[in-house]
């Protein structure tokens, strides 16, 4: 006895409106799928079309061209006698869903919209789909001309609907539906449903891979049966890389899984799994049984086609398997590589362009692109013939094989020292060893004749000439000299990139590299169109501290040695005089005003806690309380506000960067806030201080004790008493008592507590309350000595903030 069916989940990579490319990868995988004896194929969200056309899926070109791609896969003999679905975007009474499109044998059997969107993080969908809100419900979906004459169909049922095979039944789930909580594979389960399919279009985070994971196998355990997880890969247009993964689970188990990060175009995952082991397993859970008997049903649309095959004894089915997932260090060694990959072939330019500064950033990225070079040779040696046509396209060489990453390396990426008068001989020495070690082409040169013939423009037009600080000059001279150095690197890094190739005798040019954290881009340690300005920005989303860790793996991975003197140097932005001893004269962390570490903490709880200055500040005191007291945190705080909000116009051109944190700062559409601050903070600054002399202060002594008798009529009275009468406890807002710390309002009803009292600052309050008193942390907005203090650290204006 046996029931065994062979499946496949394909990943794919796609890209947005390349309706041609789109459909030469889905009929791929289909003939892989059939290879690999497969009876279903399914494949990642919005295949057909690409998932990030984003505003282009109002365009009825869009839709046009999504049934066209169809019916020309319907009608391929490649798909018969398959069950199969793809995801395309179909238009219904005049709405847009996000749907699954399932069909066999040239009939179209289902059209299954997605019945929860997501709209957090990088994710939109609200923008363009709308939710199929009606449960267990069909209507009749006519179909277009084409489709009905090349078929004999005119409608289909659209909606909330399960397949049934002879032998089985399949129900689907539409990505976000996977974790919503109230995901709809439990009451398809109970239902009778025995294959529950997702088509995914998840984007990789740092040290998120094991979540998704985690999802299938719970979908699967709780209710048994067999769960099928396609998903995207690659960048299709975006800041996001879609990481794969695809899986298939059985009762709890992870069975069959694909890669997460690599160059194939095209993956299938299959798995032969025997239908009894899920009946069985229901079976078994009792209480699972009595529910089901007394679940509704949903509409099945009913096929002749069995998944299984009668001869299938000599079948073996797929048995558990375990999941390694990638370090925080491997995923950024790979992704950000494959991102890189996918922009570079697409672009239809030869190669990168990288400003090599020595430190940390500008090696990292560095390093990224030779990890992009190590899996192209990997690849072309697995015999990946699309890898290989790509690579030589690229190159316009016709004959070339790759077989070596460093020989790769120096004809894809160019990295240049910029060097000047502030710089070290320390950094250039290192961004030369790197080089070298990883194979880049590397050049050298001086921008203080470019720097100096500019200075002598501003001299001519105003007779005066700026200095830095060590030499006598204000802080906005001082400022104004460092800028300038930044984006004359800037206008030379693109200058380089045009003409480098035809220096090498190749067509084309080159894409900048940016190499910015993303803890620099929050805090807004950068100049404005300085030379972390670029085409593309593979570190964009990760931390300093990340890729410091990132660097110590690709110094044993890729045996790079110069990588450990790179991470113990001090970061520097060399744009100041060297000492007379050639020594620094300035380091990142002296002045951003805080740490790396710190800053990534400020980041985490800005955009993952979503704090604001006073619950950023209340959450730290416990967490900082071993290291720095309450002040010195409410200090930081302020310090970080300031300057996040005099800096936060600079999101608005950071360069398009690899998303792969949470807490990252792009405001095209991940972090949406203002890019115009009151930069003091003054009412939340003041909450602060509030709070700090409430916890410097000493606690009032207890109120004496009173009768039982009489606590009732106290606790009635308290209703009654004014705020400023001292019954805090009982009253939604108060005034603190004179002499117990606070002195004015609460953070909590300020607000409040001045419209219910009709009073005025400095001012009486009417209706008998007594004057309200302004501590100096009123008075002053908290506006302490830090707010000065700041102007001179920020890179790129200066300025009183208002």
């Amino acid at each position: 006895m046996g029931r065994k069916v062979t499946v496949a989940v394909a990943t794919l990579n796609q890209w947005a409106l390349d309706f041609e490319g789109n459909m030469s990868r889905i009929m791929e995988s289909i003939l892989e799928a059939r290879e690999l004896g497969a009876s279903y194929r399914t494949g990642p969200e919005l295949e057909v079309s690409g998932y990030s056309c984003e505003d282009h899926f109002h365009e009825s070109d869009t839709y046009l061209h999504s049934w066209e791609i169809l019916l020309e896969i319907m009608m391929s003999p490649v798909c018969q006698n398959m069950l199969i679905d793809v995801g395309m975007p179909v238009q219904h009474r005049n709405v847009a869903y996000n749907c699954r499109v399932v069909f066999h044998n040239k009939r179209i059997l289902l059209i299954r919209p997605k019945m929860v969107m997501c709209d957090d993080g990088n994710y939109r969908e609200t923008r363009w789909f709308s939710s199929w809100t009606k449960e267990r419900q069909t209507e009749d979906y006519y179909l277009p001309r084409m489709i009905a004459s090349a078929t004999g169909q005119h409608t289909v049922p659209i909606g909330d609907a399960v397949i049934a095979t002879r032998d089985t039944c399949l129900g689907y789930e539409i990505c976000e539906e996977l974790w919503n909580p109230r995901s709809t594979h439990i009451d398809m389960s109970l239902s009778g449903v025995e294959i529950i399919v997702n088509s995914s279009g998840s984007y990789m985070q740092l040290r998120k891979a094991y979540i998704t994971t985690d999802l299938i196998r719970n979908a699967s355990f709780k209710a048994g049966g067999m769960y099928l997880f396609s998903n995207l890969r690659g960048c299709d247009g975006q800041r996001v890389y879609f990481n794969g993964c695809s899986a298939i689970a059985l009762n709890g188990q992870i069975v069959a899984r694909g890669k997460q990060f690599a160059l194939d175009d095209v993956e299938v995952t299959t798995a032969t799994v025997d239908l009894e082991d899920i009946r069985s397993y229901r079976l078994a859970m009792r209480s699972r049984c009595t529910v089901a008997a007394s679940t509704p049903t949903y509409p099945r649309v009913d096929v002749d086609f069995e998944l299984s095959h009668p001869g299938d004894l000599n079948m073996v089915p797929n048995g558990p398997l375990e999941w390694i997932y990638h370090s925080a260090e491997e995923e950024i060694a790979l992704g950000p590589a494959c991102w890189l990959w996918d922009y570079l072939r697409r672009s239809g330019q030869g190669g990168f362009f990288l400003p090599l500064s020595g430190g940390v950033d500008s090696s990292s990225t560095a390093i990224i692109v030779h990890s992009m070079c190590r899996q192209v040779v990997k690849s072309v040696l697995l015999g990946d013939v699309q890898v290989l046509h790509d690579i030589r396209k690229i190159l316009a060489d016709p004959d070339f094989t790759p077989d070596n990453p460093a020989a790769l390396c120096n004809r894809l990426l160019v990295t240049c020292y910029m060097g000047s008068e502030n710089s070290s001989k320390e950094t250039r020495q290192r961004a030369t060893t790197l080089s070298n070690q990883i194979g880049s082409y590397h050049l050298e040169i001086n921008i203080d004749g470019a720097v100096s013939a500019l200075l002598a423009i501003f001299n001519t037009v105003t007779g005066m000439r700026p200095l830095f600080k060590a030499n006598g000059g204000c802080p906005r001279q001082n400022l104004a000299l460092q800028n300038i150095q930044a984006r004359t690197r800037m206008v030379l890094s693109y200058l380089f990139a045009q003409l480098m190739l035809w220096v090498r005798n190749r067509p084309g040019g080159l894409l900048v590299l940016g190499s910015a954290n993303v803890d620099e881009a929050l805090r807004g340690y950068m100049t404005k169109y300085d030379c972390s300005s670029a085409d593309i920005n593979p570190i964009g989303g990760i931390s300093k501290t990340d890729l410091k860790r990132f660097l110590m793996y690709a110094k044993e991975k890729f045996n790079i040695p110069i990588v450990a003197e790179i991470v113990t140097a001090p970061p520097t932005a060399e744009l100041e005089p060297l000492h007379g001893d050639g020594a620094l004269a300035q380091t990142d962390e002296q002045d951003m005003g805080m740490t790396y570490a710190e800053l990534s903490q400020f980041g985490r709880l800005r955009k993952q806690a979503y704090c604001g200055p006073y619950s950023m500040f209340c959450k730290l005191v416990s967490t900082w309380r071993d290291c720095c007291t309450p002040r010195e945190i409410a200090d930081k705080v302020k310090h970080f506000f300031r300057c996040y909000a005099i800096n936060r116009h600079k999101m608005t051109v950071l360069t398009p960067a690899y998303h792969a944190e949470s807490y990252s700062p792009d405001d095209n559409r991940f972090d949406h806030r203002p890019f115009l601050y009151r930069a003091n903070w003054s009412w939340q600054f003041k909450c602060i201080d509030e709070e700090l002399e409430r916890i410097q202060s000493p606690l009032p002594p207890p109120p004496p004790s009173l009768p039982a008798d009489d606590q009732k009529s106290v606790c009635s009275s308290n209703a009654q008493d004014s705020p400023g009468s001292g019954h805090k406890a009982n009253s939604p807002v108060f005034f603190p008592p004179e002499g117990a710390g606070g002195g004015g309002m609460t953070s909590a009803g300020s607000a409040h507590q001045l419209n219910n009292h009709h009073g005025s600052y400095g001012g009486g309050v009417g209706g008998g309350h007594e004057a309200l008193k302004l501590t100096k942390s009123h008075s002053s907005g908290g506006y302490s000595k830090m707010h000065s203090s700041v102007m001179g650290k920020i890179k790129d204006r200066t300025g009183v903030p208002v």
